[in-house]
Parts: structure tokens; sequence; C-alpha cells
């Protein structure tokens, strides 16, 4: 599907991508591609692929549950559709990497369900939002590619919802057990210091202008919409004020916070923002650089090096009201009571610190829900996507993370140097993203070593 990746597709990817040696693709947290499980060589004693058989029967089971040929030739086809790399791989390679692949998320999305994990509609929604977010296009041209894909709104969000099922497995499973000790960081710090952190990613954050660039656009139409971008940029590095410009002609969702897409690290940028702005300092203006989506002016808001001593991040000052997941009460009931104090708080007839005091299910309610200063990746990446796209003073729509409902509120944003204190959180949460991935690998095989997998005929296209 031309510019559109789904959860599911992605996480498939990673596989393909560490077992074909491709370069790995760059994707968001709530996008985050599963664990890589290294297949096994296809059972023993299985058909021959000559024999006669039908189109549709049962490839394998996973603890009684089956995986179909079509399951599988269907998973194969967008593969090869959307990652080049893929076609590299004989087609038979391929296909046993993307059955087991679908064996080992079967075994997880079923200890999910009976771990009691469900994900409502409202989650799927956002999810759903933050992929027309992050391919730069409408939600209403998301669902009509979707489409024009052959993979129905009904297919694409049930895989929005396994891949938010496996993110909240995961961190039941792994990330919440996940500790990083002192000593961890001292050493941490010292190798910093010693050779240099070139190998961890900077975090940068970029505000962007979109031109778009309809897919059936002639060569004069792109000709025009290059020149509108090319003036666009022009405007912005003579000095005018690029959130302004962004407000006033930028066709991508994110225009109204000024096409800020906040502070995270390079490898969860799309690689064409990270390689066109590298040796951009801050303040500099980029493009117009043409993507799939059309033409993107980039504006360098922030970088610093995590470890860094003399970093300097973007930090941003926010509280919270936070309903937590009760089974007394459902997703929709929490947002529609945010969703009333939010108007309470616009129409000047409450205040957010008293709706915090008096209704927060967090620690920080006490403290009419003020969460202090934060640093890029101090949050869950749900509450930190929808923080970084608010300007001071506004306040979020509702919502929805794995501890529950959420009103935000940023009051302030300053760009800051690390005090020592905060070079160690920075290290701590680098070395427990490493240690987490590394983790997540040896749960995910033995998750699978505990499941029943029983393998039918081998996929045939």
């Amino acid at each position: 599907m031309k510019h559109i990746r789904s959860i599911l597709t992605l996480a498939c990817l990673a596989t393909l991508a560490a077992s074909a040696s491709a370069q790995g693709l760059g994707i968001t947290d709530i996008m985050r591609a599963g664990p890589r499980i290294v297949p096994p060589a296809p059972p023993v004693g299985a058909p021959a692929p000559n024999v006669q058989r039908s189109a549709e029967y049962i490839v394998a089971l996973v603890n009684s549950e089956p995986v179909t040929n079509t399951e599988v030739q269907l998973r194969v086809a967008r593969v090869l559709r959307e990652n080049p790399e893929a076609q590299r791989m004989p087609r038979s390679d391929l296909t046993r990497v993307v059955l087991e692949r679908m064996i080992n998320e079967r075994a997880m999305l079923q200890l999910a369900k009976e771990s009691g994990i469900k994900i409502d509609e409202l989650a799927v929604d956002q999810a759903e939002q933050t992929v027309a977010r992050q391919n730069q296009i409408p939600l209403t041209e998301l669902r009509r590619r979707v489409a024009a894909e052959g993979l129905s709104q009904e297919q694409f969000r049930r895989e929005l919802r396994d891949q938010l099922t496996l993110t909240r497995l995961r961190n039941a499973e792994v990330e919440s057990k996940v500790k990083i000790s002192d000593v961890e960081v001292d050493q941490f710090i010292r190798d910093q210091r010693a050779g240099g952190n070139a190998s961890v990613a900077p975090n940068i954050n970029l505000a962007q202008l979109l031109v778009i660039v309809p897919e059936n656009a002639s060569d004069a139409d792109v000709a025009k919409l290059q020149q509108r971008a090319q003036a666009l940029a022009q405007r912005a590095r003579t000095g005018e004020d690029f959130g302004k410009l962004v407000q006033e002609n930028s066709d991508a969702p994110d225009r109204a916070t000024g096409g800020v897409m906040g502070m995270r690290g390079a490898d969860r940028y799309p690689t064409l923002f990270v390689e066109s702005t590298q040796s951009t300092p801050v303040g500099g203006i980029v493009g117009p650089v043409r993507s799939d989506a059309g033409f993107h002016v980039l504006k360098v808001l922030a970088k610093s090096q995590p470890g860094v001593g003399d970093a300097v991040v973007t930090q941003t000052q926010v509280r919270h009201i936070l309903l937590r997941n009760d089974p007394k009460r459902t997703t929709a009931q929490s947002v529609a009571q945010l969703n009333d104090f939010k108007d309470r708080i616009q129409r000047g007839t409450a205040d957010f610190a008293s709706l915090a005091r008096d209704n927060s299910e967090d620690g920080s309610a006490k403290s009419g829900g003020d969460l202090g200063w934060s640093r890029p990746g101090q949050f869950v990446p749900e509450f930190e996507e929808a923080m970084n796209r608010l300007s001071p003073g506004q306040i979020s729509d509702p919502v929805v993370s794995r501890f529950g409902v959420h009103l935000i509120q940023v009051t302030d944003r300053r760009e800051t140097k690390l005090t020592q204190v905060e070079q160690r959180e920075a290290a701590r949460a680098v070395l427990r993203e490493r240690k987490i991935e590394q983790n997540t690998d040896t749960w995910a095989q033995e998750v699978r070593a505990r499941a029943y997998v029983e393998y039918r005929e081998p996929p045939q296209s």
C-alpha cells in the first residue's frame, strides 16, 4: 500500500530486515516492531510442495488455532509490496519467515488473551490517527489508501488492535520488570566520556510544512507544487515565523500546532528527515525535500545527544488529569468525563489544578496534576506524542494510554542544559531501552517454546 505501513506489517518487516541483513526501519514506539526470532528450519516430514491441493488450507496450528495458507500469502504479498529488500530473498525463504512471524504473533496474542489484556475502540481510533500523522496525510486519505490496497477498514483496525495488545503485553511481561542499577549507569557514563557516544541516536526536534502532491498529479502540477514549497521555504529563510507559515500553508494534519513533531530519537523520525537535517544547525531551514507524500520544508528546533554533559534539550512543563482503567468505568465514560472537564476549563467555570486535585487518580493529583519539567523520553509514547503537539496553554483532547485516559495541558517550554541528575536519567533511559530489547527477544522465545505448534501442509502461492 503506497505510503501506508500498517503496524502488523512493520513488525513483520523488522524480522525480515534482521534475517536478510537489510537496513532496519525507523518507527515510533507505538509502531515498535515485535521481537526478532530466528525461524526454525521447515518441519521434517512435511508434505512435498508439488502435491495437488486447494488454495485454502491449514499450514500450522498454534495451540489449536489455525494459520491458513491464504493468511500467509496475503502477508507475503504485502511484505513484497512494501519492502523492496524482501524481494531479494527467495520466495520460499520469505514465506517461511512470514509463517514463523505469524506463529510467534499468535502465541503472544493468545497469552495476552489469557492475561486479560483488552484494547478498546478508542485506543484503536488513536492508533489509526497516529498512522495517518506519521504518513503526513489526513485520516480520510489513510482509509482511502487502505481500501485501495484491498484491506478493509475492519482488517486494518484488527491489525492495529493486535499490535497494541502486543505492546501492552510486552509492557506487563518485560518492560515493567526491567531495572537499571546505579553501577550500570556509572559504567555507561564512563564509557561515553572515554569513547564518545556515536552509538546512541541523537535526539532531534523538527517542525515541518508539507505541500501534498496527489498520487495522480501531472508533471505540470508537481512543478507548480514544488515552486509553492520553494517559495514558502524562502520565506522561512528570510525570517518569517515558521509556526505561522505552517498554520497558514501546510497540508499536514499537525499544522494547528505549527508542525512541531516533538523531541525524540533520530531513529524515530523518517530517514529522509534525519538525512536532510543531519548537518543543519538548530534554527536552520531545510528543503523542500520530496517524499511520496509531497514536498516537506523542515526547521530544526533542537538537537541533543544522550549522555553528553553540555547537551541542550527541550523541556516541557506539563500537568494532567488521569482516570485509570477501572472495571467499573468504561473508557468511553472516562473520555466523556474528561471532555466535560476540558469544556468547563475553557469556559472559565473550572480550574485545571482544582479538577486534578479532586479527580485525578495519579500521585500528581495533590499538586494539581503538575508533573514538573519533563525531558524527551520521560513519558510513555502515547502521552508524550500528544504532549509534544500542544503549545503552551493548550489542553489536549482525552488521550488513551496503557494507564488510563489523560487530559493534558502544557504550561511552558524551555531550552536547557542537562543537569548531572538529568544526565544520569538520560543514561538510565538508554540502558533501559537496550535491556528491554534484549529481554524481549528472550521472553518471546520462551513464549514460543511454551506454545504447541503443529505444522501441516507447507504454504504455497
